[in-house]
């Protein structure tokens, strides 16, 4: 009867296993936990400071960039901290109130990184198939509206998942076998009906991935035909070239995405240990390779930072 003994919900604490059956290999695997966030930290922090610095800079496409810059900050700071505590100093124990605002924090997150790769994309398709009028019709004041957008549709939508999960009851024993709270994984622990919060969970995947990358491959179609009309092949490589930064960053983030969902929903067959690292790339890898894909393929920007590296 004691694994039944439901707590209050609002004095709940629960347990974060870190990744089970690797315990002893913590310290470890925190190395490269630890190396990924340092640098995704001081690449989007670089960022941000030369743009911000940069009246040059104070453009569309390096709006976007800093948009993005924020969104990987706060993905990888609302999980990879505590991770590291886990990991170092076994601090394992989170209040029920602190894995819910994780839980929001990170999967709004994700939603609104989403947005932001379809508003890049549009950038794209304007900067190619219109490049005219792409001034008028991309101004800042435009993409930050855009941005607005993107925030409150991701809070909509994610806020719904920290209410579903505060009304399940939470047996004794509150321990979630994961690194973070993400919503499937602490909904799996109450002894309560947990069949909505799967169904809406998969909804907002499905809407948000599948819509948005529906934005994105028509504005890629729509690129593709422009290219093609014209004629000049130096031409073709070099408007191909303003939109490699854009799709190397989309691979990366979808990529590790569709791991992240499918090994969550459908992953039974997987080790537990493989199932949580493979989740934690899309808070480890995009975060840090973004900034250096933009760094490294956006010569203006390259440029900036270089003269802000070699005045120090």
């Amino acid at each position: 009867m004691a694994a039944f003994n439901l707590t209050p919900s609002g004095s709940s604490t629960f347990t974060l296993n870190g990744i089970p059956g690797l315990e002893s290999a913590h310290i470890l695997i925190s190395i490269p936990f630890c190396i990924c966030y340092i640098i995704g930290v001081l690449g989007n922090f670089t960022v941000l400071f030369v743009v911000g610095k940069e009246q040059t800079l104070h453009k569309p496409m390096y709006l976007l960039m800093c948009m993005l810059a924020l969104t990987d900050l706060g993905m990888s700071t609302s999980v990879v901290p505590k991770e590291l505590f886990i990991f170092w100093f076994s601090l394992k124990d989170i209040t029920l109130i602190g894995c819910l605002t994780q839980s929001f924090f990170l999967h709004s997150i994700s939603v609104m990184y989403s947005a932001i790769l379809v508003i890049m994309a549009f950038d794209r398709y304007v900067a190619i198939c219109n490049p005219l009028r792409y001034t008028t019709i991309l101004t800042n004041a435009r993409i930050a509206m855009l941005g607005l957008v993107g925030l409150i549709r991701a809070v909509l939508l994610v806020l719904p998942l920290p209410l579903l999960l505060s009304r399940l009851p939470f047996c004794a024993g509150h321990v979630i076998p994961h690194t973070y709270c993400e919503h499937v994984a602490v909904a799996k622990i109450s002894c309560g009906d947990i069949t909505i919060n799967r169904m809406y969970g998969l909804v907002i995947a499905v809407v948000v991935i599948g819509l948005d990358l529906t934005l994105i491959a028509l504005s890629y179609g729509l690129i593709i035909r422009a290219i093609l009309r014209i004629s000049s092949k130096k031409a073709h490589l070099k408007a191909l070239n303003t939109c490699t930064a854009h799709i190397c960053v989309m691979l990366i983030s979808y990529t590790s995405s569709f791991f992240s969902i499918l090994t969550h929903r459908f992953g039974q067959g997987i080790s537990p240990h493989v199932h949580i690292i493979l989740a934690n790339f899309y808070f480890l890898f995009p975060p840090m390779l973004n900034p250096i894909i933009y760094g490294v393929k956006t010569k203006e920007l390259r440029e900036k930072v270089w003269k802000y590296t070699c005045r120090r």
